[in-house]
């Protein structure tokens, strides 16, 4: 039921490769996002401007994953990882709907160990059908940090279980067992292609969090901490905050999983839809700054906790810290900020909402935002504030926005003095990062979830039509090519070790000039 396409074997698709050395390889690529600061550019060199998955130019190779994938490749440490579902099981044990998390050799492609997890069942709402694990891993040393499906955040080995159970938690057999009316008679056993967890925090129980449709976050690992936002949002009326204390951004000591600090903004009860925006960092004038796009459709910047002087228990009090904001900032002061699920399904007005990540960039951040795309009005903008201010710069800290098409869920790739974002109108923007000033847009075939990945001087990213662009990351737009997947693609290529990965709904594509087809 699964496969494994390794272009370096001839017997694959009938042609020999030559294989060709990358000249410049800038390294692994361990969370979405270049650095702390969540930048969609890579230092990658020596990238292909085209491929061809039928002839197998510049495939290096394809695994087959699930029916629907949501979730970015990270590579890091000879490991390629991605989110998916359980539509193509690769364990026969795992029948019906998974969250999957899956890990592949780097070199060919083969399989190493997945991380399988049955859906929430109390409400679909919680956990969406056939959605899979959409989150991407954040990965550190040997250590991987995951949100999975069910609102839980992971600590994995990455070696899986076939170097041990390196614990403390030691029921990865239950963990995967499916609960409910649908449980097997006896609780399933772990092998070695199974996942390594070495503790689990749930947001849900442990929280207090609401989650909603699909969990979804990308851990930002700085210091002894992991700070990340927590998918509460609107129960499956979606005009109700079943929670309105819970957290929108919390921190958890890496090492132990312990919930140390969380916002105290009273978010909650002014989400849209839910919080799926991730947190980045940035060095502003020598003041670190955790900056957080909240369910409310603020910016809200934060102070880093202190890293600890001692391994000992970070919180002996047992009391959850508060984080202290030192910035605040609303792209659309005009909007509603009270009873805003009066506006549910209104296309013409109504609160904003980020879904991407705010880039920091030379004390600048970048950031998207707009309407709900699912249930609120088609405005949309990019933005860019002056993080230098402190306080609430809702007024003041405005340099520049430029309206984009319809609404947004990219974050921005900040380049060489150009800004480039993707939106649902299924078109690419170039402006100036200075001014906002536009450069050109490029109109595609299909609406974009992805986000663009800048990376050797190009564009890369793909629709949910399916379409995948190459362009040039210039002032002057340029096509260097398109390929026409036939399967949609949410999530973001990402570049590492002379190589980009696309995921699309079923595949996982290897992209390189080491591996050139020739008949």
């Amino acid at each position: 039921m699964f496969s494994v396409f390794n272009f370096t074997r001839v017997a694959a698709f009938g042609f020999g490769l030559a294989v060709i050395s990358s000249a410049v390889q800038a390294g692994d690529q361990p969370q979405w996002g270049e650095g702390w600061s969540r930048n969609m550019v890579s230092a990658e060199r020596n990238l292909p401007e085209s491929f061809d998955p039928k002839t197998g130019q510049n495939v290096k190779w394809v695994a087959q994953i699930g029916t629907e994938t949501h979730s970015t490749p990270i590579v890091a440490g000879g490991k390629v990882f991605i989110g998916t579902n359980n539509g193509q099981p690769r364990d026969p044990r795992h029948k019906g709907d998974r969250g999957v998390y899956m890990c592949f050799d780097e070199k060919d492609g083969h399989f190493l160990w997945q991380l399988v997890v049955p859906k929430r069942d109390e409400d679909v709402f919680y956990d969406w059908p056939n959605t899979g694990m959409s989150s991407p891993i954040s990965v550190e040393g040997d250590r991987g940090y995951l949100m999975d499906n069910r609102g839980e955040v992971v600590c994995l080995d990455l070696n899986g279980l076939a170097n041990g159970n390196d614990g403390p938690f030691r029921d990865e057999g239950l963990h995967m067992t499916p609960r409910g009316t649908n449980a097997p008679p006896q609780v399933l056993t772990p092998t070695n292609t199974d996942a390594d967890i070495i503790w689990t925090f749930d947001l849900m129980t442990q929280a207090g969090i609401w989650p909603h449709d699909g969990a979804h976050s990308s851990i930002l690992v700085y210091g002894d901490y992991l700070y990340l936002n927590t998918g509460t949002g609107v129960d499956n009326t979606h005009r109700k905050i079943r929670t309105p204390d819970a957290p929108s951004l919390i921190v958890l000591d890496k090492r132990t999983g312990e919930w140390v600090a969380r916002d105290e903004e009273k978010i909650a009860p002014k989400i849209f839809h839910a919080t799926w925006s991730s947190p980045s960092l940035g060095n502003v004038d020598g003041r670190p700054t955790i900056f957080f796009a909240g369910g409310d459709g603020v910016i809200y910047g934060f102070e880093p906790l202190p890293n600890k002087a001692s391994s000992t228990n970070s919180s002996p009090t047992g009391k959850v810290a508060t984080l202290k904001k030192v910035f605040q900032f609303d792209p659309d002061p005009n909007g509603p900020k009270e009873n805003v699920h009066r506006f549910t399904s209104n296309r013409r007005e109504g609160p904003s909402n980020i879904y991407g990540m705010p880039v920091f960039d030379h004390n600048r951040l970048y950031f998207g935002a707009g309407g709900d795309v699912f249930w609120g009005k088609n405005e949309a903008w990019l933005k860019c504030v002056d993080t230098r201010k402190s306080g609430n710069v809702t007024k003041t800290g405005e340099i520049w926005s430029y309206p984009l098409d319809k609404h947004v869920l990219s974050t921005p790739a900040v380049y060489d003095g150009l800004v480039f974002i993707a939106d649902t109108g299924h078109n690419i923007h170039c402006v100036d990062a200075l001014t906002g000033k536009p450069y050109w847009t490029h109109a595609c075939n299909g609406d974009f979830w992805a986000s663009p990945l800048v990376a050797d001087g190009k564009i890369y990213i793909g629709t949910r039509r399916g379409d995948f662009w190459i362009l040039a990351a210039s002032k002057e737009m340029k096509v260097f090519s398109q390929v026409d997947f036939p399967d949609p693609i949410s999530g973001t290529a990402t570049a590492a070790n002379g190589t980009v990965y696309i995921a699309t709904m079923t595949h996982l594509y290897a992209i390189s000039r080491t591996a050139l087809a020739v008949r």
